[in-house]
């Protein structure tokens, strides 16, 4: 008798600060519009953080360079067999494309402060986007290095 092996769904998000706000964006999901970070599912072939910075570009228009892993984090979805693991990484905006189209269900990338993101705790998409804030203000940062990869 053979049993199913459970696989965590592995998805990346997008930590960046400018001048005290953070890089979100608004999606439209089954809930109804939501917010979170560029986050995403990591593909097959890329890198942590070569994912992390593809997500970042596609769902905001804004050119990602991870330079800390925050933290990593596992959410089981209630009710389903579904658990995401969730790679955060802290990291600097290198540029960005105004006029790129964003991923399908984007509605648009905004920045707010910390006040701004606990305020509005009833349209985040997960209770993830304040956790990896509250984290990356408590200074929680662990080096990429730590990381590897092998092909």
């Amino acid at each position: 008798m053979s049993e199913a092996i459970w696989k965590p769904n592995v998805v990346v998000a997008a930590i960046a600060e400018r001048d005290g706000r953070f890089l979100l964006i608004e999606e439209e999901t089954s809930s109804g519009l939501r917010l979170n970070q560029p986050a995403g599912h990591w593909d097959p072939g890329e890198t942590l953080l070569d994912a992390v910075t593809r997500e970042t570009l596609e769902e905001s228009a804004y050119h990602f360079r991870p330079t800390a892993l925050v933290g990593i984090y596992s959410l089981p979805m209630h009710g389903s067999e579904v658990t995401y693991l969730r790679f955060a990484f802290a990291g600097e905006i290198t540029g960005h494309e105004p006029d790129r189209a964003l991923d399908t269900g984007i509605v648009r990338a905004l920045w707010q402060t910390p006040e701004e993101i606990r305020d509005g705790r009833d349209r985040h998409r997960s209770p993830l986007l304040l956790d990896c804030i509250e984290d990356y203000l408590a200074g929680q940062r662990f080096p990429l290095a730590m990381l590897r990869h092998y092909a």
